[in-house]
């Protein structure tokens, strides 16, 4: 059961919740900073100062003094006038996550939020009841307030939600599980709900755990073909690495040298050739800079993780409320949009080493395009096509979308982080880099077999080895190729790939 005080949420505990759906409770001393912030946000909402989103409107509308009686009804229309989302409705598993860090902000006692509105939410997350939100219709800026708000509309028996693995109206889904729920809102309390950056945050965070997988794999995948080329291992000599001081760099070096332990498929320097393709010999160089683009990007989803994002925020105990820009999305928009240029990396230098394996003129006498017949067989030809083709796909995708502003709000939110389209790039590159890194697998595999070194290879590689050859075949003639390449997509995606070989965890 992971507790959540507001202040200590990292990846792991994150992914459980998330992706696991492990249980949710609230820590009792982040429960008592919750009552004492909205004691004073009580206070604030029977008096006549106006401060925003209590007793005002929203946006450029913020200057329109809402009556005393209205303030409740305030909060229902505005989670239902904001919830405009649109295209296709995100993974339960990013409206989980979304859910779980709403929470463990709202718990840090600066929000003003009621307890009870709190725990209905956990109480919805810990039953599995989900609601529906859209992937698109963030600017990422006034906080996440599109998908925000249908993450909450269940609150108040609005909207829609998944059960058991069925989409339905919420109201059906608390006749089925005897959930009440919450009579109305509060004074801020529908403001507090949408007013951060947990959407664009959630999803970051479950593609930031799979691109720590997906580099450990890449890395392997490049092991592996090594001993296919027979690579010259002494470009890993760890002093090479330690005279430039590049900590990722360091690190991939290690892990390659690890990889390679005891086999017998690679050379050294002068022995077949003086030196490597960049491909091969700069590989620790490339991915360590993706290492370590990683790191610094997981330092900034952590932080995001158990911040206050609200607006305005509460300090109970100045007896104050300021009306700021926490809600902002440009450190996750900047983050998301390096993230995604990143693992794109993984897969241009992965799909130059796929051509190494199949052009004759590169691979170190095995032959034309891995087949053992070529001309009557194409062999995997054109699964270098299919990788040159999603590769170019993510140099596309990897255009910055926190370099666009669009103004709203009648030019009160006059700039915006489109942080929102910063991750669902990064997701879809993400998908792609994952299916250029199962092709060179496989195709490293094919190579493998036809130098007759199996029995040849390393201590990590040889792993690797035995789980492709057990889900797909060696290609002796040609056959339909695709099954063989989703294949060894789903066990890089699933991470079936990275627990046989690695064990669980993000590293």
């Amino acid at each position: 059961m992971i507790i959540l005080d507001g202040k200590s949420l990292n990846l792991e505990s994150f992914v459980k919740v998330a992706r696991d759906k492990e249980k949710v409770v609230i820590a009792n001393s982040a429960k008592e900073a919750v009552e004492k912030a909205r004691q004073y946000v009580d206070e604030i909402a029977k008096g006549k100062k106006p401060i925003y989103g209590i007793n005002t409107g929203f946006g450029k509308l913020s200057d329109v003094l809402i009556k005393c009686e209205d303030v409740e009804r305030l909060q229902k229309n505005l989670l239902m006038s904001h919830a405009c989302g649109v295209g296709e409705p995100l993974d339960q598993e990013i409206v989980r996550g979304m859910m779980v860090l709403r929470i463990n902000a709202l718990i840090k006692g600066y929000s003003g939020i009621r307890l009870e509105t709190i725990e209905k939410l956990l109480e919805l997350l810990n039953l599995d009841i989900i609601p529906v939100v859209f992937e698109k219709g963030s600017l990422g800026a006034s906080g996440d307030l599109a998908p925000l708000s249908h993450m909450s509309l269940p609150l108040l028996g609005l909207g829609e939600v998944f059960y058991q693995g069925k989409r339905m109206a919420t109201e059906t889904c608390f006749q089925l599980t005897k959930v009440t729920p919450l009579s109305e809102l509060k004074a801020k309390e529908g403001l507090s709900l949408i007013n951060g950056t947990q959407a664009m945050n959630a999803r970051g965070a479950l593609i930031l755990y799979d691109a720590f997988r997906l580099e450990k794999l890449a890395t392997l995948s490049l092991s592996l073909t090594l001993e296919a080329l027979q690579g010259i291992i002494d470009a890993f000599d760890h002093r090479v690495h330690d005279v430039r001081n590049q900590k990722g760099q360091i690190q991939i070096a290690k892990d390659i040298l690890f990889n390679l332990k005891n086999s017998r498929n690679v050379t050294r320097q002068g022995e077949l050739r003086v030196q490597d393709a960049y491909s091969l010999r700069c590989a620790p160089q490339v991915h360590g800079a993706i290492l370590d683009t990683l790191n610094f990007v997981h330092d900034i989803v952590i932080r995001e993780m158990n911040a206050v994002t609200d607006n305005p925020i509460i300090f109970p105990g100045e007896f104050d409320a300021i009306s700021a820009g926490n809600f902002h999305g440009e450190p996750l928009a900047l983050a998301f949009d390096y993230l995604g240029i990143a693992i794109s990396e993984l897969a241009n230098i992965s799909e130059r080493r796929l051509e190494r394996l199949v052009n004759p003129q590169l691979s170190n006498g095995l032959p034309a395009f891995l087949s053992h017949q070529s001309g009557l067989n194409s062999g995997f030809m054109i699964v270098q096509y299919s990788a040159a083709s999603l590769v170019s796909e993510n140099k596309v995708l990897s255009h910055p979308a926190s370099v666009d502003s669009i103004p709203s709000s009648a030019n009160q939110e006059d700039h915006v982080s489109m942080g929102s389209i910063s991750v669902n790039k990064a997701s879809t590159i993400l998908s792609n880099v994952q299916s250029v890194i199962a092709m060179e697998l496989f195709a490293s595999a094919q190579a493998i077999d036809l130098r007759n070194a199996s029995d040849r290879l390393g201590l990590m590689t040889a792993k690797a080895y035995k789980i492709i050859r057990k889900n797909v075949p060696y290609i002796n003639d040609d056959q339909i190729m695709y099954p063989h390449l989703h294949k060894m997509k789903d066990l890089v995606q699933s991470g079936t790939l990275f627990e046989s070989v690695y064990g669980g965890g993000k590293e």
